[in-house]
């Protein structure tokens, strides 16, 4: 077998598909290990499983190069000197970082590593891990440099961003940065070294700081709204020509599969438990509960028909991981509505078409905001939308 560059463990995710094609679109030799063999099938035939701007038309352009080899095998590991992996964190039901799955997957991976090897462990990881998974490869004998460099793009954005956002490689010793910062170099990216805990933090900082910001805003647009103000006055005042007040976002569902999960990582990494994120949960956690609460209070939720459009996380995106919109479904059926969801990404079999939706629903509510519900005729209708894309916000 040919000897690869790069081997992206993962590789047919969000995360690891549009580095793997980035890097064998710069040269590399790349192989892509996946446990998901209906992911591998799909790629290998030219399909990208999920929305992303750009990566099935590279995709296509790679294979017939040779320069993308895909397999369901982490004896492709025996090929390559640089192992990429992109397997995070995720939180259990207590909100607590869980493990198990990332030392299982690094347990499998040891008896294909090689000696020298160059491990990147890609996404966030708690505090310590990079340190932790290298004690564990030398207790098995295996001499092995790791290092922590972070994805950084969002969902959608991947390829232009893997090849325009500074790249922070968190190493210990000259020689993995060096190793490592090669790496990189053919992206043409910037990189910034640092400890690898420093990255780790640094992740975890910048996707709490996030979620933090939209937690205000949403506790900003509560405020108001119970104050029987309009907050689309309130928040054009704000913002009308105010520079320090520009980057205020507008109220809506913090969600999706990193924001919430990595401020709770830092809440337990954290002795106090982080009292400041643990409020940023409650209050985005808390909006569909704060949407169904006020409308039941306006007119009871039993036997009306609700329509929820968008069950993704964000706009433009087939993602349903961690997606409020399914929260605010169940909320509100408990309230005795009939609910009725569409989403033109996400394919459900419990979902309904759009128009179908909008016939039955006597009120509507934007949970996602895709640019497909910007060019709705809404005006007569009975329409929550707390993003304010169909017009002003309005609950």
């Amino acid at each position: 077998m040919e000897p690869l560059d790069v081997v992206v463990v993962g590789g047919c995710g969000h995360v690891g598909l549009p580095l793997a094609l980035s890097l064998a679109e710069s040269g590399y030799r790349v192989g892509i290990d996946d446990i998901d063999t209906a992911k591998i099938e799909q790629v290998r035939s030219g399909s990208v499983p999920f929305l992303e701007n750009g990566a099935e038309e590279l995709l296509r352009k790679l294979l017939p190069t040779g320069r993308l080899q895909l397999a369901a095998d982490p004896g492709m590991l025996q090929r390559t000197s640089i192992v990429i992996l992109v397997i995070g964190t995720p939180i259990d039901e207590f909100m607590n970082p869980s493990v198990r799955i990332f030392d299982r997957v690094v347990d499998d991976l040891i008896p294909h590593l090689r000696d020298g090897s160059l491990v990147v462990l890609r996404s966030t990881v708690y505090p310590s891990t990079t340190e932790s998974v290298e004690r564990r490869l030398r207790a098995a004998g295996i001499d092995a440099e790791v290092v922590f460099c972070p994805e950084r793009i969002a969902e959608g954005h991947a390829l232009e961003e893997i090849r325009s956002l500074p790249q922070l490689v968190g190493a210990s010793t000259d020689s993995a940065f060096e190793k490592t910062s090669k790496l990189f170099e053919r992206l043409g990216v910037k990189v910034v070294r640092t400890t690898p805990m420093e990255a780790e933090l640094a992740k975890l900082l910048t996707n709490t700081w996030r979620y933090m910001k939209f937690a205000i805003a949403n506790q900003f647009f509560q405020i108001v709204h119970r104050s029987g103000l309009d907050y689309n006055r309130v928040l054009d005042a704000i913002r009308n020509d105010y520079p320090r007040a520009a980057d205020l976002p507008g109220p809506g569902f913090a969600a999706g599969p990193c924001l919430l999960k990595d401020t709770m990582q830092l809440s337990a990494f954290t002795p106090d438990h982080f009292p400041m994120g643990q409020a940023a949960m409650q209050i985005n956690e808390g909006l569909p509960n704060y949407i169904v609460d006020t409308l039941n209070s306006r007119r009871p939720l039993s036997g009306r028909t609700i329509g929820i459009l968008g069950m993704a996380f964000k706009g433009e995106s087939d993602d349903p991981r961690a997606s409020l919109s399914y929260k605010l479904r169940k909320l509100a059926a408990f309230k005795g509505a009939r609910v009725l969801c569409t989403d033109p990404y996400i394919h459900d079999e419990s979902f309904l078409p759009l128009d179908r939706v909008l016939k039955e629903a006597e009120l509507l509510v934007i949970a996602a905001p895709h640019h497909a519900y910007r060019k709705l005729d809404l005006k007569d209708r009975d329409v929550v939308d707390v993003w304010g894309i169909t017009g002003p916000i309005r609950l």
